[in-house]
């Protein structure tokens, strides 16, 4: 619990003496009648408790006598035998670190207390409406409190201005995680590679990926998987995953393991007969030379717009060579032409959240530069639409290659590196259950 005490503690360093923050747990969403959806953490929540567990809300209030200050759901033994062990009040304070621990029930009559002589309310408002009339309420009676003197909460802040560039740049304790997960990945891609064939369902490649995550160590997915044969693959965000695989076709596969709540964020896409065709060949070829391009761009220093404009030009290179835009490079650059083959950026920070906390650009609009512990996915792609007035030889291909990248102060470290990518590996690996009899 040290990590999380640390973090706790430079929040409240970076908060000041005269503002307090109340962070919530996330709420137990319903997916149908009475049934909920499988549990997962509010990622800022659980960055300062490391509490996995609903109906919990910590307060940190540097001024007060109880500086940090958790609630959450009491032990409650007929409880637990149906829904599992909680760590309790008095295990707040032994297991999690906390100064002082209550009742979740007791929130509102306590927090009152709590606000008096801060200033600042670091609080997210308009994410959960019944918190935010339990928060204004206990604003109003701390206001009340020092109507004929004393302080407290005139203004109210996003606690994401601290705390997510905090989140930001990783330790080393959170890339140790995140390289587990990206092993997990790992595990599920190159499982999805040798089980694909031509008749095999979408949704049937999905499961083995998923289940070999979860050997692998995985807890979950950090995202719904994407399983998308043939012109699905141009559809940025299909995840219906509903057809079958058919031969000649690529299949496009964004999937990652998630791990202790951090998450993986990879894109491979192969062949689904184990063979590229010329076209796929050429245009895969364009995405990995591009991607390649893009990675050696995530250093210190550089713009975090660098590694999306060095994978741009090497796709409207590409996109010229095999004739599919003509034109001065240059300009087909600056006239967004390439934009109907690639029309998304080329990645995104990734962390507890697969796309995850931080800003990308300075106060003046301009792109922050990058610094060590920062952790993005370069994830350029082609997608030929079906409706483009190209030749019908190009029509429906659609290709992703992603991978996470830490920042350094040397060279770029990849931590899916080891999920293969190369034609020549892709070609070997594909197919190889299928072909051995393994079902």
């Amino acid at each position: 619990m040290n990590d999380y005490a640390a973090r706790r503690a430079e929040f409240a360093r970076r908060m000041g003496a005269d503002a307090v923050a109340v962070i919530p747990a996330a709420r137990h969403a319903t997916r149908n009648a009475d049934t909920e959806y499988e549990y997962r953490q509010n990622s800022d929540f659980y960055y300062l408790t490391g509490l996995s567990e609903p109906e919990a809300v910590l307060v940190l209030a540097p001024h007060a006598a109880e500086p940090v200050t958790l609630f959450l759901r009491p032990r409650d033994r007929a409880a637990e035998i149906w829904t599992g062990r909680r760590v309790g009040v008095e295990g707040a304070v032994s297991d999690l670190g906390m100064g002082a621990a209550h009742s979740i029930e007791e929130l509102a009559e306590r927090l009152p207390a709590l606000l008096v002589g801060a200033t600042t309310l670091h609080y997210g408002l308009s994410l959960d409406e019944r918190m935010d009339r339990t928060i204004l309420d206990a604003v109003g009676k701390a206001r009340f409190t020092v109507r004929r003197g004393g302080k407290a909460p005139r203004s109210f802040v996003e606690p994401g201005v601290i705390l997510h560039e905090m989140r930001l740049r990783k330790s080393e304790a959170e890339l140790a995680i995140m390289r587990r997960a990206a092993a997990a990945s790992l595990a599920g891609h190159e499982a999805g590679m040798r089980a694909t064939r031509p008749g095999l369902g979408e949704w049937e490649l999905e499961a083995i990926i998923e289940y070999h995550y979860r050997l692998a160590g995985a807890q979950d997915v950090a995202y719904p998987s994407i399983v998308a044969g043939g012109a699905n693959a141009t559809i940025l965000h299909y995840n219906t995953n509903r057809d079958v695989l058919r031969d000649g076709d690529l299949v496009l596969v964004d999937s990652g393991a998630e791990v202790d709540v951090y998450a993986s964020d990879v894109t491979r896409t192969w062949p689904v007969n184990g063979k590229f065709s010329a076209e796929q060949r050429a245009l895969y070829d364009i995405v990995l030379r591009a991607q390649k391009a893009g990675i050696q761009e995530v250093r210190t220093g550089k713009s975090y717009n660098a590694y999306h404009d060095a994978a741009v030009r090497v796709l409207t290179e590409g996109l010229v060579d095999v004739g599919l835009l003509s034109g001065s490079i240059d300009s087909l650059i600056e006239e967004n032409k390439f934009f109907e083959f690639y029309p998304h950026r080329t990645g995104h920070w990734i962390g507890l959240d697969v796309h995850d906390a931080g800003r990308y650009k300075n106060d003046d609009d301009t792109f922050r530069p990058l610094e060590p512990g920062m952790v993005l996915t370069v994830e350029p792609g082609l997608y030929v639409q079906p409706d483009l007035d190209v030749p019908e030889r190009w029509k429906g291909i659609g290709i992703r290659i992603e991978d996470d990248v830490l920042c350094t102060s040397g060279e770029p470290d990849v931590l899916t590196a080891a999920i293969p990518k190369e034609i020549e590996d892709i070609e070997r690996i594909t197919g190889a259950d299928a072909l051995a009899g393994v079902r």
